[in-house]
């Protein structure tokens, strides 16, 4: 027998698969963890269909193979062996008596047999009429089945044809052959539908495998990924603990993989930056120390040079009138000479945390109103103020800030400057108290608003030489540091420079120790660290002996220094001191003294 197959039903092609969004999306995920079980997950999951795919085909394709060749071999030996008992002139009745015999039950297949040879003409006989009809074998197949018929009549081999279909939802075989000699041609139908439960049993049972498989591979890929991962967290830890300050950090090197050499690499890193921070440390402190060895040392030659200079000034008006302006430049370079000694030694102090307060309740618009008293700048200031505004500060010091923060918008800004006090709520429910200093000027260039209060910057490297020392609007701000406030700055959109200092109603110190009988002094912390001041009750800073126009103001470069430079009228009398003693200084033993002026 030789077999002449035709296109099967159900081999029509499928769609092919797309990249979908979910492949962006795993490229997105930010967990490495989670990045990792999934493309775990996803190899598993391939690996799973692809094999389970596999499987299945190559089973479905055995047993419907094994299933059609069963029944096509059976019904091709059972129509030999039949039609071999056919008369020549066989009738119709004698057809039908063929099918049933045909027919097999154990391959449940049933059997259509045509003859047109018959003295009554066309006959069909059909094994079981309410199963399998005539009408219900396909065109293509009739017509496969009647060619060969006619191209090779006197053929003495079986053709057979078939196909599969679907007939409401169930799967069959349809087969046709014509019988060797003329004979009549016969059709099979043989339901399919028990390989078809074993076929949905096998994709269950590979679909469940495969649900195993990917859960498995997930918690595989969970314990690979937390072995992995540790490493990498004990070195983020460790990072961490670094960028915290602890340069002592060290982990330990276990294993020769990649994660161990990157673990010896952050070590070798964190001891290499340990060693750098101590040198840059101990550079700092040495800097430091020179600075305030060499402010202290200048402070006494200082006292006696600014006295004899005020000597000469009493006596300018009785000197050689050539020498006089000699005169005046010895006594404005001294006067600010000592400035900058006096602002160095403060800076040294809150760099040392040794800088010291004493808290007072102090009516703030009275404050304002002593500050630009004493350096009379009454007619060029406005102030608006609550009267009522009180807040426990330290009075020397917040006039050393007001000071500065005036002086700097009268000589950059121009008069009249605005003042404005006001009280509110701070977002943790306390109450606040913010001095606005706004000024007329030109405003502050973008470039230099983020440096205004570093020390000794400079906004332009072509005017190195300011009247003043580059640290005033820095040592206001330490000052407001101390109180547990700050210092803003931004430029108003109408014009001009806008500084505003915030000061909490009470920066919570140390109370006074009153009620201890050994103690008359009270502690103040600075920025590194407290010390204790006498106690005193202090309302307003002292006015210094001689004001003039002018007072602390910033050099050119932007900053407020402790020159005595011209005030707003342009005068080039002697203003307040700098912002290191606006309202008098520290001494070394910490009393404060007053301005010598």
């Amino acid at each position: 027998m030789r077999e002449a197959r035709r296109g099967e039903a159900d081999d029509a092609p499928r769609p092919r698969g797309r990249l979908r969004g979910w492949a962006h999306t795993l490229l997105s995920l930010t967990s490495l963890r989670l990045r990792l079980v999934t493309v775990f997950a996803l190899v598993a999951l391939v690996a799973a269909v692809s094999v389970s795919g596999i499987a299945y085909w190559l089973n479905r394709d055995a047993v419907l193979t094994r299933a059609q060749d069963s029944a096509l071999s059976d019904f091709s030996q059972s129509l030999g062996d039949r039609a071999g008992a056919l008369p020549d002139q066989p009738t119709c009745d004698a057809l039908r008596l063929m099918a049933g015999r045909v027919a097999n039950r154990t391959f449940h297949y049933e059997v259509v047999l045509e003859d047109s040879r018959l003295p009554e003409g066309d006959c069909r006989a059909e094994s079981d009429p309410t199963v399998f009809t005539h009408e219900m074998v396909p065109d293509s197949l009739r017509d496969a089945v009647r060619d060969r018929r006619e191209e090779q009549p006197e053929d003495d081999q079986y053709h057979l044809y078939w196909q599969r279909i679907s007939i409401d939802g169930d799967p069959y075989l349809v087969g046709g052959a014509q019988v060797i000699g003329g004979g009549p041609a016969g059709y099979l139908l043989a339901s399919l539908a028990p390989e078809r439960d074993d076929l949905n049993s096998l994709a269950v049972s590979l679909g469940v495998a495969t649900a195993l498989a990917v859960i498995g591979s997930v918690l595989l890929a969970q314990g690979a990924a937390t072995m992995v991962l540790r490493p990498v967290q004990r070195l983020s830890n460790a990072a961490r603990r670094l960028g915290e300050g602890k340069l002592d950090t060290r982990l330990a090197v276990r294993g020769a993989d990649e994660l161990a050499e990157l673990t010896r690499t952050f070590n070798n890193a964190a001891a290499s930056l340990e060693a750098q921070v101590e040198d840059l440390s101990e550079r700092e402190t040495s800097s430091r120390r020179f600075v305030a060895d060499m402010s202290h040392e200048l402070r006494t030659p200082m006292t006696a040079i600014t006295a004899m200079t005020e000597l000469l000034e009493d006596e300018v008006e009785t000197l050689d009138p050539r020498i006089a302006p000699a005169v005046q430049l010895v006594v404005s370079e001294t006067r600010r000479l000592n400035d900058l000694v006096e602002n160095l030694m403060e800076v040294t102090r809150f760099d040392a945390g040794t800088a010291k307060m004493v808290l007072d309740d102090v009516n703030i618009a009275d404050q304002v109103t002593a500050c630009i008293d004493a350096r009379a700048w009454l007619d060029a200031v406005h102030l608006d103020a609550d009267r009522s505004i009180t807040a426990r500060v330290d009075p020397r010091r917040l006039d050393v800030i007001l000071a500065n923060l005036i002086g700097n918008a009268l000589k950059h800004g121009g008069s009249p400057v605005r003042v404005t006090v006001r009280e509110h709520a701070d977002d943790e429910g306390g109450r606040l108290v913010s001095v606005e200093v706004a000024d007329q000027g030109p405003g502050i260039p973008e470039d230099v608003l983020p440096h205004v209060f570093d020390r000794f910057y400079k906004a332009s490297a072509s005017r190195p030489r300011s009247d003043g020392s580059g640290l005033g609007l820095s040592i206001a701000m330490e000052n407001a540091h101390l109180h547990s406030g700050d210092i803003t700055v931004h430029n108003d959109p109408v014009g001009g420079a806008v500084f505003t200092l915030r000061l909490p109603h009470d920066p919570g110190l140390p109370e006074d120790r009153a009620d201890d009988p050994d103690s008359g002094q009270e502690t103040a912390p600075g920025r590194g660290g407290g010390s204790t001041v006498p106690r005193g009750k202090p309302t307003t800073a002292p006015a210094p002996r001689r004001a003039a126009p002018g007072g602390d103001a910033p050099d050119g470069d932007g900053h407020v220094s402790g020159g005595r430079g011209a005030g707003p009228s342009g005068d080039g009398g002697r203003g307040a001191r700098g912002a290191g003693e606006a309202a008098g200084v520290e001494n070394d033993d910490g009393a404060a003294e007053e301005d010598r002026r």
